[in-house]
């Protein structure tokens, strides 16, 4: 019997042990919580530690949507790019146009595809973006899927060319058959809501 207790006690010691190693977060990337992975499961979160000071504690987060994109029916594809604010101060980017970030659709040998700044206006209009400490940044872009060939595995690249430490990329897969090439169309550089954490949780934005 004193056996049998001493090793329940061993098998629990041990348990306690894993889980807490599994729930210390490394100094590099932050591990998503098991809610956030149910409803972003191809989502990726992580903080580099960039060379840039200023750029310090700036975790991207990149959805595409479909994961699978049935080509004879996508002729898009959805990015969102979520910029947070981690750190306890107030973070500057300044931005010498009105295109804050570009997107790459590449094969797996990285060689790139379609680039999201070939179809859209970019200006010098130089602009500053201020995000508080635990607020964040949400761009929202398609970007056209036309290149892309069926049954193949492609990664989509979201960086920031004014800081291209600021970047995070993901693969998805494509199937279906061919379809007709669309038409080019032009659209601005804008497009981002900038949310505020506000304690009637509602939520403000502002096209930067």
């Amino acid at each position: 019997m004193r056996r049998s207790v001493t090793s329940l006690v061993l098998v629990l010691a041990v348990a306690v042990r894993v889980f807490g190693q599994e729930a210390t977060p490394t100094s590099t990337t932050q591990k998503r919580g098991w809610l956030g992975r149910i409803f972003h499961p191809f989502s990726s979160t992580s903080i580099p530690q960039y060379k840039d000071p200023k750029l310090r504690g700036l975790a991207l987060d990149l959805l595409v949507a479909p994961q699978t994109a049935k080509l004879s029916e996508s002729r898009q594809l959805d990015i969102k790019l979520t910029l947070t604010n981690q750190s306890k101060r107030t973070i500057t980017l300044d931005f010498p146009s009105n295109q804050r970030i570009e997107i790459y659709l590449m094969n797996t040998a990285e060689t790139v595809l379609t680039k999201w700044s070939d179809n859209h206006a970019i200006t010098e209009k130089p602009g500053t973006v201020l995000i508080n400490p635990q607020e964040h940044i949400e761009y929202n872009e398609t970007i056209t899927t036309r290149d892309l060939t069926p049954n193949k595995v492609f990664i989509a690249e979201v960086f920031f060319p004014q800081y291209p430490e600021l970047r995070i990329r993901q693969k998805f897969l494509t199937v279906g058959g061919s379809r007709a090439p669309s038409r080019d169309v032009k659209y601005g550089a804008g497009g981002a809501l900038f949310y505020h954490r506000a304690r009637d949780c509602s939520i403000h934005h502002a096209l930067l």
